[in-house]
C-alpha cells in the first residue's frame, strides 16, 4: 500500500472516531454557541449510584495529597489553563464554595468544586437536600493527565461528602461528551434524566426534560 493511501485511510478512521466519540456533534454545538445559538442536550446524573472501588492512580499514590482548597489558590493555578474566564470561574465558586483538589510535591494535579445548596445550571433550579450535593468544574492539570487523577480525586470527594453526611451526589452530563460520561459510568454513576436546553441569542431560554430513566 502507498504511503498516501495509508495516509488516507488512517484519517478516515480519525473522523470516524471522532463522530463515534460524539465530538464533531459537540464541536458543532460549540460553533453554533458562538453565533448565539446555544442547543445543550444534557443529562442529570446521580455519581456513584452504588459503592464503587476507590481507582488506582498510576504510580505512587501515597505522594499525592487529598484537601481542601481556597478560592485564592485556586484562581492563581488556574491562570495557567488557556483560555480560563476568571468571572465564569468566580461564578463557579458563589454556588459551589467546596473546593477539593490534589497536591503532588507542592503543586495541585487537580481540583473540583461541589455545591452543598440548590444550584442553578442556565436558569434551572435544581433542589439540593441537606443529605444531597452537587459536582462539577473537575480540571487536571496537563501534567499529571493519563495518570487516572480525575476518577480518583472524584472517589476521595465521595468519601469527604459521606463523612458529612452527604451519600447522595448529582452532577450534569453535557450529551455529547462522551469521555466524561464513559468517566463517570466507571464510578458507577447512572442518569436520572435527559434534558435538551435552548437558548436563542439570548432572548429565548428553556428546559425540556426529554426523558427520565427513573420511570417505572
Amino acid at each position: 500500500m502507498h504511503l498516501k493511501e495509508s495516509e488516507k485511510i488512517s484519517a478516515i478512521k480519525r473522523v470516524r472516531q471522532v463522530i463515534k466519540n460524539g465530538m464533531f456533534l459537540f464541536g458543532l454545538k460549540n460553533r453554533l454557541a458562538r453565533i448565539g445559538i446555544e442547543i445543550m442536550p444534557y443529562y442529570w446524573v446521580e455519581e456513584e449510584a452504588e459503592d464503587c472501588a476507590a481507582p488506582q492512580i498510576k504510580g505512587d499514590f501515597s505522594e499525592f495529597i487529598f484537601r481542601e482548597l481556597s478560592f485564592e489558590e485556586v484562581k492563581f493555578i488556574s491562570k495557567e489553563i488557556d483560555n480560563m474566564q476568571m468571572d465564569l470561574l468566580e461564578k463557579e465558586y458563589q454556588q459551589c464554595p467546596l473546593c477539593l483538589g490534589l497536591e503532588h510535591n507542592n503543586e495541585i494535579a487537580a481540583y473540583m468544586f461541589i455545591g452543598l445548596n440548590n444550584v442553578i445550571f442556565r436558569d434551572k433550579l435544581f433542589r439540593i437536600k441537606s443529605n444531597e450535593a452537587y459536582l462539577t468544574s473537575m480540571w487536571t492539570f496537563h501534567a499529571y493527565r493519563g495518570r487516572n487523577i480525575a476518577p480518583y480525586l472524584r472517589y476521595m470527594g465521595y468519601q469527604f461528602l459521606k463523612e458529612q453526611g452527604r451519600d447522595v451526589k448529582y452532577s450534569i452530563s453535557e450529551y455529547f461528551n462522551k469521555s466524561t460520561i464513559k468517566f463517570k459510568n466507571k464510578l458507577n454513576s447512572r442518569h436520572l434524566q435527559l434534558y435538551i436546553y435552548f437558548n436563542l441569542f439570548g432572548k429565548w431560554k428553556r428546559h425540556y426534560m426529554l426523558r427520565s430513566y427513573t420511570d417505572k
